[in-house]
C-alpha cells in the first residue's frame, strides 16, 4: 500500500460533499475516482494532495514516496520557452552531466591520490547519470512533448503566449517527466486529441508509479485502471475491474438495491394495514398485538431509496418524418482559412438510418464540415446535398443556437410556440429543470445545463437527420449512457463529431476520419477503426499524393474511391443480413434448448412414477430417448457458445 484515505470528510456550509470516505492505493495501481458532476472527485483530488484540509479523516503516504498533482485549470506562468520548461523538470540531470564535465576536466592534469579519488567520483557520478537516463533526457523531453500534440516548431513558443488547453498540455508533459510515485491527474485528456490521449494511455500503461484519474472518458479509463473509487451521494464504494466492469456491477447493485428497497416498503406497508385492523378490532389483547408491531417497526433500520430514473436526464429521439434513402451527398467540399487549408476535394456520402462519427485531430476542420452543412459558413468548393424529406437537427458544442437573454421557458416557447405551459414544463423536467429552475437565464447556465436545454430543444424538433457537435462535452457518465441509448434506439440519420471514443465505440455504426486534407472512410465503430487504422490511412494518402493533376487521372481516382465506397456499403449490408442471420438462429437454438431440457425433466419425473419405475422395458425406452436429447442438447450448448461469440 502506497497511499491510504481514512474516513475522509468534508463539507462546505451546509453541503456534504464528503462523509466518512475510506480507500487504498497499491504501488504501481491505477485508480479512477468516479461520479456526477459536483460529486467531490476533484476535492477529494485536493485534499490527497493537502492543497484542501478534510474535516475529519486522514490521508497516509508511505514514507520517502513522492506525489504530483494536475489540476483541471493551469495558471502556469512563465517567460521559457515551451522546450525549456519542459527542459526544467531535469535540472538536476543538467547538473549532474556538468559536474561530470567538470570531473573530465580535473582529471586531465591531476595524478596520484587526487587522480584516484576523481575516478572514484567520476565513475559514481557516471552510475548516477545512467540511473536517471541522463544520456536520453533530451530524446524523453522532445518524445513527451511530441506525444502531447506540440510539433517541433511550438517547442519555442514562450509559455506566456500559450492558451489554457496548451499550458494545461505543458504541465502535463513536466508532471510525466518528473515521474513522482503517485500521479494524481483532474480530467488529463480535455485539452488532448486522440492521438495525443492515446500517446498518453501507452504512457500511463507503461508508469512505474501509481497513478489515480479523475475523467470523463470512459474509453480511456477502460484501458488504464484497474480499479474504481466511486463518490456517490457523498459516500465511497470501491470497485475492482475497469470503467466497463464496474458499470455493469453498479447496474446489478442497483437493481438489488432498488428491489430490496421495494420489499421493504412492501413489508411496511403490510404491517401498517395489520397495525391499523389490530387497533379496529379495539381489544385489549389486540392492542396490544398493534403496539409491538409498532415497537419491531420502530426497530426497522430502512433502506435507502436508490437513484431512481425519474432523477436523470429522459431524453427520447423520434423522426416525424422518413426521410429518403439518400440523406446527405457531399462533393468535391474545400476550405481553407487564409493559407490554413483544412480540406481539398473531399467527397462522402450518407443513407438513411446510419450513424457517422467525424473524427480527426484538432485543427482539421471537422466541425468546420458540421457548420458547411449547414450553411453557417460558405465552403471555397465543392457542392453540398440534401435528400428527400430530410430534416436537420442541428447540437452546437458552442451553443449559440442558444439565446443567452432568454430564460430556458421563453427559449423553448419561441422555438416551439405550439407548445402549452404544461408541455414546456414537461419538458424542462425531463432535463433535470423544475420549479423556478425553468426561469433562469440561459447565460447563467453552466455548461453541463446549456447542453441539456440543447439536448432538450434537438427533442423537440423531431428531425430525421441529427448533426451533432460534441455532444457529450460537460456531460456527466450517467447522461451521456442516456444519450447513447437514445441514439441507438434513433431510426433517423446521425453525423456527429466527438473526441469521446467511448461514445463513438457505442454508437457509431461507420468512422470518418479527417486526416491529411483529406477523408478516410471505416465502415464499423471505433474499435474497427483502430484494428484498420494504419493499413487504410496509410492506403488513402498514398493514392492522394500519387495521383497526377490532369483531369482524365483525377476522374479515374475519384471513380476508383466511388466503386471503393459502394463496395464498402455492400460489405456492410452482407455483414448486417450475416449478423441478423446468427441472431435468429441464436433465438431458434435457445428455444429448442428450453424444449429439450423441459422434456428430460418430464422423462425424470414419468421414469420416477410407481407403475413406470417397475417397468423394465418401459425404463430402458425412457433412458434411450433421455441419452438421444442429451446428445442433442451437448451439441446445442456448443452451437450456442459460437453463435453468441
Amino acid at each position: 500500500m502506497i497511499l491510504s484515505c481514512n474516513n475522509i470528510s468534508k463539507t462546505f456550509g451546509t453541503d456534504i460533499i464528503l462523509s466518512d470516505c475510506s480507500f487504498n492505493i497499491e504501488e504501481r495501481e491505477k485508480a479512477a475516482i468516479v461520479g456526477p458532476n459536483g460529486a467531490g472527485k476533484s476535492t477529494l483530488l485536493k485534499i490527497i494532495i493537502g492543497e484542501l484540509s478534510a474535516d475529519s479523516g486522514i490521508v497516509t503516504m508511505s514514507k520517502d514516496k513522492t506525489i504530483g498533482y494536475l489540476a483541471q485549470h493551469q495558471n502556469l506562468s512563465s517567460d521559457d520557452t515551451i522546450y525549456d520548461e519542459l527542459l526544467s523538470v531535469k535540472k538536476d540531470v543538467i547538473e549532474l552531466e556538468g559536474r561530470i564535465r567538470a570531473t573530465e576536466h580535473q582529471m586531465k592534469t591531476a595524478d596520484g591520490d587526487v587522480l584516484e579519488s576523481l575516478l572514484e567520483q567520476y565513475t559514481r557520478m557516471n552510475h548516477e547519470f545512467e540511473l536517471k537516463n541522463g544520456y536520453a533526457y533530451k530524446s524523453e523531453v522532445t518524445g513527451v512533448l511530441k506525444g502531447l500534440g506540440f510539433t517541433e516548431e511550438d517547442f519555442s513558443l514562450s509559455v506566456n503566449t500559450l492558451s489554457g488547453g496548451q499550458k494545461t498540455r505543458v504541465a502535463l508533459g513536466k508532471l510525466l517527466l518528473s515521474k513522482p510515485d503517485i500521479i494524481l491527474l483532474d480530467e488529463p485528456t480535455n485539452p488532448l486529441d486522440m492521438e495525443s490521449i492515446q500517446w498518453l494511455e501507452n504512457y500511463l500503461l507503461g508508469y512505474n508509479g501509481s497513478v489515480i484519474i479523475v475523467a470523463h472518458d470512459r474509453y480511456f479509463l477502460d484501458r488504464i485502471v484497474t480499479k474504481i473509487i466511486e463518490i456517490d451521494n457523498s459516500h465511497v464504494t470501491v470497485f475492482s475491474g475497469n470503467y466497463t466492469d464496474y458499470a455493469e456491477k453498479k447496474k446489478i447493485l442497483r437493481n438489488m438495491q432498488l428491489k430490496e428497497y421495494l420489499n421493504q416498503q412492501q413489508e411496511i406497508k403490510h404491517q401498517q394495514e395489520v397495525i391499523t385492523k389490530l387497533k379496529q378490532f379495539n381489544r385489549e389483547k389486540s392492542i396490544k398485538r398493534a403496539e409491538s408491531r409498532e415497537k419491531m417497526l420502530d426497530k426497522i433500520e430502512l433502506v435507502e431509496k436508490p437513484k431512481e430514473l425519474n432523477d436523470q436526464m429522459n431524453i427520447e429521439l423520434n423522426p416525424a418524418v422518413i426521410s429518403g434513402n439518400d440523406v446527405l451527398s457531399v462533393s468535391h467540399l474545400s476550405k481553407a482559412f487564409d493559407d490554413n487549408v483544412l480540406f481539398t476535394d473531399i467527397s462522402f456520402e450518407i443513407k438513411r438510418g446510419e450513424r457517422v462519427a467525424l473524427i480527426g485531430n484538432n485543427g482539421t476542420g471537422k466541425t468546420t464540415i458540421l457548420k458547411i452543412i449547414n450553411d453557417f459558413i460558405p465552403a471555397d468548393s465543392g457542392e453540398i446535398k440534401l435528400g428527400s424529406k430530410v430534416t436537420i437537427g442541428y447540437y452546437d458544442q458552442e451553443h449559440n443556437v442558444l439565446n443567452p437573454d432568454k430564460t430556458l421557458f421563453e427559449e423553448i416557447q419561441d422555438a416551439y410556440p405550439d407548445l402549452n405551459n404544461t408541455q414546456i414544463r414537461n419538458t424542462l423536467a425531463a432535463f433535470l429543470f423544475t420549479n423556478d429552475d425553468v426561469f433562469k437565464y440561459i447565460r447563467d447556465l453552466s455548461g453541463g445545463e446549456r447542453g441539456r436545454v440543447s439536448l432538450a430543444k434537438l427533442m423537440l424538433s423531431n428531425a430525421n437527420f441529427l448533426i451533432l457537435d460534441e455532444p457529450t462535452n460537460h456531460l456527466d457518465m450517467v447522461s451521456k449512457e442516456i444519450l447513447e441509448n437514445a441514439l441507438n434506439s434513433y431510426t433517423g440519420t446521425v453525423l456527429y463529431v466527438s473526441h469521446d471514443r467511448y461514445f463513438i465505440n457505442t454508437t457509431a455504426t461507420r468512422i470518418l476520419e479527417l486526416t491529411g486534407q483529406t477523408t478516410v472512410n471505416y465502415i464499423g465503430n471505433y474499435d474497427y477503426y483502430l484494428e484498420k487504422k494504419d493499413i487504410l490511412t496509410a492506403a488513402t494518402l498514398a493514392a492522394n499524393k500519387s495521383s497526377a493533376p490532369v483531369s482524365a487521372t483525377s476522374a479515374s481516382e475519384k471513380a476508383m474511391r466511388k466503386e471503393i465506397a459502394k463496395a464498402d456499403w455492400k460489405q456492410s449490408r452482407e455483414e448486417q443480413a450475416l449478423l441478423k442471420k446468427r441472431k435468429n438462429e441464436l433465438k431458434r437454438t435457445e428455444e429448442r434448448i428450453t424444449e429439450i431440457e423441459e422434456c428430460i425433466k418430464a422423462i425424470e419425473e414419468e421414469s420416477a412414477l410407481p407403475d413406470i419405475c417397475t417397468n423394465t422395458a418401459k425404463l430402458m425406452e425412457l433412458h434411450k430417448e433421455s441419452t438421444a436429447l442429451s446428445e442433442e442438447l451437448d451439441k446445442l450448448y456448443e452451437r450456442w457458445e459460437e453463435l453468441s461469440e
